[in-house]
């Protein structure tokens, strides 16, 4: 008897009946952390050509790459000055436990960059183990306030978030404790959803006031960021532009989160390959490219995702999940409590249930001691450290003395889909698809 090969429908595969059977049996939709599992058009489907002939490289035990840049040079009298072009993106302490947000901080600090406070507030151990602090505005205004505005070094109002673009956050009941609770002015053990929109401003001209009262309230010290999911990165950068910011973060569709709908994370918004040149057009057009600086975040993981970003016209990328990973974030260890989960090491993306073997995620005491703040802060730093070496590395082959002077010249893209969503050649071709007609 010959036996006949299995062969599953395309359209639906065994993962799409699993799901399909799940809502059906549970009336609920799938919530979770993480980022997209699906693959993605990324940083990886360019490459930088190095110099040869035409260009002549440095060397890089003589030869220096630096790598400051200035964030808030439009408006603010005291813009912040970073060492390196990485910073840490928003993570609310919620999301992450007490000893995550000072092992970031702290991490950050040790080689110059920035943290973010993230929805919910600013817990005064962040604010005491970061240098650089950018105080976020969200829709929600959990755990607002104005006396916090003049103690950071940046204001960052949220309009968006690269997974969940158009929609707002979520903490669920059982990692609102009684602390987590009196900061956002909620019942503690209740689930928390976050506005989806700011309630006081409806548009860019709303938005121009807000940033007035901002400005206003910090005596014009402060810069003023605005943070969009991309979505509409082309007309949403010079909206934000037009409302006065002086730094724009675009948050790709690569970016994590705590806890929202999976269907968010699966199908909203677009790649941050495509939204950074769409950005970086779009401040073009306005003549306010590096005027008004850049920071794109979203699947952000090696230093040579950071070099092909600066090179595509960024000025500093934001980390979020990658951070986190060197914390420890599904680490091999505590295998039994990822078993518990129904999942394994390398596999988690159980952020929202609070229950995070390596203590990241977290607020319960046991799993929080997990994470030694000192060794946290020493693997961050180690990272950001290997993260900035590897983009100078770069940086030098292809002759620049400075990462900023990466450019498009220096890129070419590995398939035809990311040669005309980076607006780069296809490698070996001078053609962009797309362009000129093609």
């Amino acid at each position: 008897m010959v036996s006949t090969p299995r062969r599953y429908s395309v359209a639906f595969s065994p993962d799409v009946i699993a799901e399909i059977e799940r809502a059906a049996d549970q009336g609920l939709y799938r919530i979770r952390g993480f980022g997209s599992l699906r693959p993605l058009p990324s940083f990886d489907d360019l490459v930088l050509l190095g110099a040869s002939m035409s260009r002549y490289p440095l060397e890089g035990y003589r030869e220096r790459c630096a790598t400051d840049v200035t964030l808030g040079t439009r408006f603010a009298k005291k813009p912040i000055e970073l060492k390196i072009p990485i910073t840490i993106a928003g993570m609310s302490f919620g999301a992450l436990g007490v000893n995550a947000k000072r092992a970031l901080g702290r991490g950050a600090s040790a080689v110059g960059t920035s943290t973010t406070t993230g929805d919910g507030g600013m817990s005064e151990e962040e604010r005491a183990e970061s240098d650089i602090l950018v105080y976020q505005v969200l829709p929600s205004r959990y755990g607002f306030d104005p006396a916090h505005l003049r103690v950071c070094e940046a204001i960052e109002i949220v309009v968006g978030q690269g997974a969940k673009p158009g929609g707002g956050g979520m903490l669920l009941g059982h990692k609102i404790t009684e602390r987590v609770a009196e900061m956002r002015t909620l019942p503690a053990g209740i689930d928390q959803r976050s506005a989806c929109r700011h309630p006081d401003w409806t548009g860019p001209d709303d938005l121009t006031i807000k940033i007035a009262e901002l400005r206003e309230a910090t005596d014009w010290e402060k810069p003023v960021f605005v943070k969009i999911g991309s979505a509409r990165p082309r007309y949403d950068v010079q909206l934000a532009v037009k409302a006065g910011a002086d730094v724009v973060v675009l948050d790709g569709m690569q970016g994590g989160t705590g806890a929202t709908q999976e269907v968010f994370i699966e199908h909203a918004g677009i790649p941050t390959l495509p939204a950074l040149r769409q950005a970086v057009e779009a401040l073009e057009e306005l003549g306010m490219h590096r005027e008004v600086q850049l920071v794109i975040s979203g699947g952000i993981r090696t230093g040579a995702d950071v070099a092909k970003a600066l090179a595509m016209g960024a000025d500093a990328v934001s980390i979020g999940t990658a951070a986190l990973v060197a914390l420890g974030c599904n680490r091999a260890v505590h295998i039994e409590d990822y078993a518990a989960l129904g999942t394994e090491p390398g596999a988690c993306h159980h952020c929202h249930t609070g229950r995070c073997p390596v203590g990241i995620t977290t607020h319960d005491p046991a799993l929080e001691s997990r994470l030694d703040v000192a060794e946290g802060a020493r693997r961050v730093r180690n990272f950001l450290t290997v993260l900035t070496m590897e983009a100078q590395t770069l940086a030098r082959a292809c002759g620049k003395s400075h990462l900023h002077n990466l450019e498009p010249e220096d890129l070419a893209a590995l398939t035809v889909e990311a040669a005309a969503m980076a607006g780069v050649p296809l490698a070996g071709t001078d053609w962009i698809p797309g362009r000129n007609g093609h």
